[in-house]
């Protein structure tokens, strides 16, 4: 890999910084080194719906690659983030000649299709609580926590955003977890006390 390695191109961004916009012509996939993102896809009214939370290690803009040649999804840094970024051509040559990472590739597809899969089941399923509750269930495991609060800031809209609710709901579903004492706030970070308590209300949605 070190040959296609030295073909990736860095780049640098700053927090709320946009590096990917929804319909624009795909150019190549995104990892990221450091930091942390959001994707979006455009919803009712122009609405921007958070579809995915991105750390260290993971890919971006992979649904549109060798498809639709453009992006389906937009993505913003969620804090300064240092990416890297193949080039279509570069992934092509890639996938071509390294077996190894396109079988890779092809697990990875595998396992995300598997999870939107997941995800309209409990769009479907769950209440707005209990939506809440798995957001802030998945960033804990995902992120985990510094010091009672999970390393990951996310306004209130963005929680809305993420459950498929409005931000007026997610406001008093927090405050209603945090008076039931199994959450606590500080500023945009959410820190979990009771998993195995919140664990609980959404087990019958098969959590696990």
């Amino acid at each position: 890999m070190s040959a296609y390695i030295s073909k990736k191109q860095n780049v640098s961004c700053k927090k709320s910084d946009q590096f990917i916009t929804e319909g624009a012509p795909l150019q190549g996939l995104y990892f990221i080194c450091k930091g942390k993102a959001k994707t979006v896809k455009t919803g009712i009214n122009g609405r921007e719906q958070i579809v995915r939370l991105t750390t260290n290690g993971d890919i971006i803009g992979f649904r549109g690659f060798g498809t639709s040649k453009r992006y389906l999804i937009g993505a913003y840094a969620l804090e300064d983030t240092v990416l890297c970024n193949f080039s279509n051509e570069t992934m092509i040559e890639i996938l071509q000649h390294i077996p190894e990472f396109t079988y890779a590739l092809m697990l990875f597809y595998a396992e995300e299709l598997n999870k939107s899969e997941n995800n309209i089941r409990k769009i479907a399923h769950m209440n707005v609580r209990e939506r809440v509750i798995d957001l802030l269930l998945y960033i804990h495991r995902k992120f985990g926590q510094i010091n009672g609060l999970i390393d990951i800031e996310l306004s209130r809209k963005e929680i809305a955003d993420f459950a498929g609710t409005t931000e007026e709901q997610a406001i008093r579903i927090l405050s209603s977890l945090k008076k039931e004492a199994l959450i606590k706030t500080e500023g945009k970070r959410v820190g979990i006390i009771y998993a195995e308590k919140l664990r609980s209300e959404i087990m019958e949605h098969k959590y696990f």
